[in-house]
């Protein structure tokens, strides 16, 4: 069983930047993936970003060149650095990983961004 606990989120205004963070109850080998997925309303939740050691992170286009990954296996977070964000970017956002045959989400953090 792995929890999940996200938190930064909250308003923010177009072009600024929030910082997410993801924690884990337990430890989470470096190369086992760790995802952030986001869901807007009325839209299907998306891939949109996912990190792994001996690979480069994977981003989704719309988020390419603004948001970054990163994650500290010692402390079991993960992180998503936010930045230029636009009013597409509004949204929950939830933390990912698939470990030991099972697919655990955290409860998501909501994201807004406002002009």
């Amino acid at each position: 069983q792995v929890q999940l606990v996200e938190s930064g989120g909250g308003l923010a205004q177009a072009g600024g930047s929030l910082t997410l963070s993801c924690k884990a109850s337990r430890s989470i080998h470096s190369s086992i993936p760790m995802a952030w997925y986001r869901q807007a309303p009325g839209k299907q939740r998306e891939l949109v970003a996912r990190i792994r050691s001996g690979r480069d992170p994977d981003y989704a286009d719309s988020v390419m060149g603004r948001f970054t990954i990163s994650r500290d296996n010692a402390k079991y977070m993960v992180y998503l650095e936010m930045k230029g964000l636009k009013r597409e970017d509004t949204a929950v956002y939830y933390c990912n990983v698939r470990h030991a045959g099972s697919n655990y989400w955290g409860q998501g953090t909501q994201v807004t961004v406002d002009y």
